[in-house]
């Protein structure tokens, strides 16, 4: 059998249970390093569940959203709360509910290949997303998105309560 490329055929990579541990006992220690317990989840490249974890005190409906914006990142390729306000409503009820733009997904990407992602919620954005990089972190080599920049209604001030400072600072 040839190993030669072959147009039909395309190389992939995924996280491992092992993976996926690593990252959740990582995005763990940032969020206990900043005071704020979070719900947190990884998935693999298909958006599959790997590692779930529900810190005491975190918030309970931030189980449902957190799978959603790892699921989104991973199907995406790209950090969750990067649409902009005007067409988050459309494109997630056109995704039967399942997309989100809430700040705090981010795809574990290295060399080119979306491993899976790493979700966190029950925070303010900036400490979803700081959870999420740093559980990104714990995969060698992963993207951490330094050039992120969101652009949705909770950047925009139009959920209330949230501020763009707060979410970029």
């Amino acid at each position: 059998m040839s190993s030669a490329p072959s147009p039909l055929v395309k190389d992939a990579r995924t996280l491992t249970l092992a993976g996926g541990l690593a990252v959740l006992e990582a995005a763990i220690r940032e969020a206990e390093r900043i005071g704020q317990p979070m719900c947190i989840s990884v998935v693999d490249t298909g958006g599959n569940l790997l590692a779930f974890g529900r810190m005491d005190g975190s918030k309970a409906l931030s189980e449902i959203s957190t799978k959603n914006k790892a699921v989104t990142a991973a199907l995406s390729n790209e950090p969750t709360g990067g649409a902009h306000a005007d067409v988050e409503l459309q494109v997630t009820l056109a995704q039967e509910n399942k997309w989100t733009n809430l700040i705090g997904g981010l795809p574990i990407r290295v060399d080119g290949y979306v491993l899976g992602a790493v979700a966190s919620g029950s925070g303010t954005g900036t400490q979803d997303l700081a959870v999420a990089r740093a559980g990104a972190a714990a995969i060698e080599g992963a993207d951490m998105f330094e050039d992120f920049v969101p652009m949705g209604a909770e950047d925009t001030g139009i959920i209330r309560g949230s501020h763009p400072e707060k979410v970029r600072g």
